[in-house]
């Protein structure tokens, strides 16, 4: 029973975490796909940028809690099977990154799983998620590149779990999540590369 949990897990969180906020508020609000505007990328970053803020923090919430509820969910069933909270946490983390990136319900195309990951990471354990959060806060109010505060901030994320967690399975989990994710954004770093990148400002420009 208790294998069971591993194909659930990974069928849940994929299908749960491919529900995207950002592409359903631009249709049904503005009637674009979010898709076909700014970057193009359905997340939080480029729906404030051609939509403005009034509905960007509801992406940003569902995004974060679609993550979470997955990984809540298979911490503790894993927690009572297995005896490993964490485990669960980053095993559902995983499919969560993938269904986000490659959503069945959107013909495969996705998010860059930015806020995906970071809820996994608080969930996972929260002194690994504060110092991300407090990291990637830091570099974007230094360099105002939302991409770079981000993918920087959640690289450290397996260095201060292996701080915390004796599970070196955990940390690989972890560790493929975040290069996972860091890996989707590999065209903002071509951009600031060339110095084309577009800084996060709070306003709408």
């Amino acid at each position: 029973m208790k294998y069971l949990l591993f194909p659930l897990a990974a069928v849940v969180s994929y299908l749960v975490a491919g529900l995207n906020p950002a592409i359903l508020l631009s249709t049904v609000i503005y009637h674009r796909d979010i898709r076909e505007c700014g970057s193009k990328n359905p997340g939080f970053t480029n729906f404030k940028r051609c939509f403005g803020m009034r509905w960007a923090w509801l992406v940003m919430v569902v995004d974060l809690l679609k993550s979470a509820l997955p990984a809540v969910l298979f911490g503790i069933l894993f927690s009572i099977l297995w005896g490993d909270w964490q485990l669960g946490v980053s095993f559902a983390c995983i499919f969560a990154m993938i269904g986000h990136a490659y959503p069945v319900w959107y013909g495969f195309r996705g998010g860059k799983g930015f806020l995906v990951c970071l809820a996994s990471m608080w969930t996972l354990d929260w002194r690994v998620g504060l110092v991300a959060t407090l990291l990637m806060i830091i570099l974007l109010l230094v360099t105002k590149y939302m991409s770079y505060a981000t993918v920087v901030a959640m690289l450290t994320c397996p260095i201060t779990l292996m701080l915390a967690s004796p599970s070196a399975t955990v940390v690989v989990l972890c560790a493929l999540s975040v290069c996972f994710m860091a890996w989707r954004h590999k065209g903002n770093f071509k951009r600031l590369l060339e110095g084309t990148e577009t800084k996060f400002l709070l306003k709408k420009s």
